[in-house]
């Protein structure tokens, strides 16, 4: 295989480019067509370890949970498939790194770069997660160095940090000379003579990047919109001899379709209006950012762009794998299939009980290499993990009461409040949180105490605080969207945890729109002509979990990290008293 990589900008892009693909000469017999593969996952996140997650799968005997995930096991099952056609490029569509488990995040993410390069990815699309440090540190995470751009120590336990052996790939990320920060494409070449294919790669991140990472970290950067982006790429990509043009684009959708369905059918969200737009020339589309999984043929959608659209779920519980037949002769793609398998490794316990691995679905062996680097910076997190950072009065849980709050979601909306209340940090008066963004709950030692691994298992995303202004209105509007907007719903809402002091009531038996009662701030009614400015967490700030009205804030300031808001708050209250879950009142008749 040869390898070519360009990083250019869209306007040099265009200036020397051809606009038709060159011809291809009928010489010698005909050939077959040419098999690739592409290896495809998502939004890994850092979850060396096995992340506790389970796939829900079908079974002889009804649905199983089938344990997934580990960076060791994704190590067997990508070579595995690999092994199986030396055609094959295995690449991931952004947030490879960042809101990670403390295992990665405590190292600035590096052993999770060092894994990557054992078991051999060969490109990456940067995603808003990758900026979650800055530019300067993802620079150094894709070249290497021990150049310090964060207030963690780099290098901490390996000298020479040398960097990703795979591309990193980010088209629409344009720097302050108009060329981008990154390669924009990546163009690989397999067979040879007759028989020759290439594919070419663009990677890219969503363009609503800034409004989920701190402005500081991407000062001098621009994101451009991604179909605009790939369709000025496309006629270089046929002048340098294309024959495949796969798009790595971390933006997704969301279906309600089990992970292995083939079908477009409900799928929906931020991706969808990009690829009505995007170039027929486009023959996959590697998507990610809503860690959900599913195949699409998106010729049911719109017959004039007949491309793939897959997603891998999240964390390295599952590998798209997509198959490709090509014929050299013309230069198309005559054939294309996917499915997702599962990564099954071991077995887990939860709260919820055993998750068993099973016969029905192939089990991996872990990697004895990449098992021994996990192993190793585990021992290493140890200690800091169980550093002591404040007391509780009781286990905070993320049980939900009658109406959907949480002490612990409750709690966090009450630390990231106080992280922003300050003028200089925003001047914050509400803060919201999402369930969501909740990943274990925290229950003290029997003498009160809490360590800093508990909280970054209640809080593993890294996202970073946003405070902005809204008017009352607003603020009703956004709550309105718990039960009516994607798919929230009266039966199935996403209740957002408010901090103390603001409270509100409910009411579904009104019509949509009108379900919002007596919303109030320390007491007084929340005026709608009034300005209140309310944190949230960057998901949430960009419209996540479907609350678009967060997106419409203004005077944004970006905040702290969730997990040092959180660390902050143990350290000034000790002990921690868990807040009552009483700032929320269902007015509903009969409920």
């Amino acid at each position: 295989m040869r390898i070519k990589v360009a990083a250019i900008g869209l306007v040099a892009a265009l200036a020397g480019c051809a606009t038709v693909p060159a011809e291809r000469a009928a010489v010698g017999p005909a050939v077959g067509p040419v098999r690739i593969d592409l290896i495809a996952f998502n939004d890994f996140h850092g979850n060396l370890q096995p992340p506790r997650q389970a796939i829900a799968a079908r079974g002889a005997a009804g649905d199983v949970q089938v344990p997934a995930g580990g960076a060791a096991y994704l190590a067997t099952a990508i070579r595995t498939l690999r092994e199986a056609n030396p055609n094959s490029l295995v690449v991931s569509a952004g947030d490879l790194i960042s809101a990670s488990p403390l295992v990665s995040a405590l190292f600035l993410d590096e052993p999770t770069i060092y894994a990557m390069n054992m078991i051999g990815l060969d490109y990456n699309a940067v995603g808003n997660h990758e900026f979650d440090r800055g530019r300067a540190e993802l620079l150094r995470i894709a070249n290497g160095g021990c150049e310090r751009n964060t207030h963690r120590e780099p290098c901490a336990l390996d000298p020479d940090f040398p960097g990703a052996r795979f591309g990193y790939l980010a088209a629409n990320v344009i720097t302050e000379t108009g060329r981008p920060l990154l390669p924009a494409y990546a163009i690989r070449s397999f067979g040879s003579g007759a028989s020759e294919v290439k594919v070419a790669l663009i990677g890219m991140t969503l363009e609503g990047t800034p409004a989920v990472v701190t402005p500081t970290g991407i000062a001098g950067l621009s994101f451009r919109d991604e179909a605009d982006t790939v369709n000025a790429l496309v006629p270089q990509l046929e002048a340098e001899g294309a024959d495949v043009i796969v798009v790595l684009v971390h933006e997704g959708a969301t279906t309600d379709a089990s992970y292995n369905a083939k079908t477009c059918e409900g799928l929906r969200g931020d991706l969808l209006p990009i690829l009505s737009r995007l170039s027929p020339k486009v023959d996959v589309v590697v998507s990610g950012h809503t860690h959900a999984a599913y195949i699409c043929d998106h010729a049911e959608i719109d017959p004039q762009r007949p491309f793939l659209l897959t997603s891998a779920g999240q964390y390295g519980t599952l590998l798209t794998h997509i198959r490709l037949d090509i014929d050299p002769a013309t230069g198309t793609v005559v054939s294309r299939q996917a499915d997702n398998l599962i990564v099954q490794g071991e077995g887990f316990t939860s709260s919820r009980g055993s998750v068993a691995t099973t016969d029905l679905y192939p089990r991996y062996a872990a990697d004895p290499e990449v098992a021994a680097l996990v192993a190793r910076y585990a021992a290493a997190a140890e200690p800091r993990a169980a550093r002591v950072v404040g007391q509780l009065s009781g286990p905070a849980t993320h049980n939900r009461s009658g109406v959907g709050e949480t002490v612990l979601g409750n709690l966090i909306a009450d630390a990231q409040l106080a992280a922003t209340r300050s003028p200089e940090t925003g001047g914050a008066q509400i803060a919201f949180m999402n369930p969501g963004g909740v990943r274990a709950e925290i229950v003290p030692a029997a003498n009160g105490d809490v360590t800093f691994g508990q909280l970054f298992a209640a809080q593993p995303f890294g996202n970073t605080l946003v405070v902005k202004s809204f008017t009352g209105a607003q603020i009703k509007a956004l709550l309105e969207q718990q039960w009516a907007s994607g798919p929230n719903s009266p039966t199935q809402p996403m209740v957002l945890m408010p901090s103390a002091g603001f409270t509100y009531a409910f009411d579904l038996s009104r019509p949509a729109g009108q379900r919002v009662l007596d919303a109030r701030l320390n007491g007084q009614p929340l005026r709608d002509d009034q300005v209140y400015r309310v944190t949230m967490n960057g998901f949430l700030a960009s419209g996540g979990d479907s609350f678009t009205v967060f997106r419409d804030g203004t005077d944004q300031v970006g905040g702290p990290q969730d997990i040092d808001a959180l660390e902050a708050y143990f350290a000034a209250n000790r002990p921690l008293a868990l807040p009552a879950t009483n700032r929320i009142r269902n007015l509903t008749p009969g409920r």
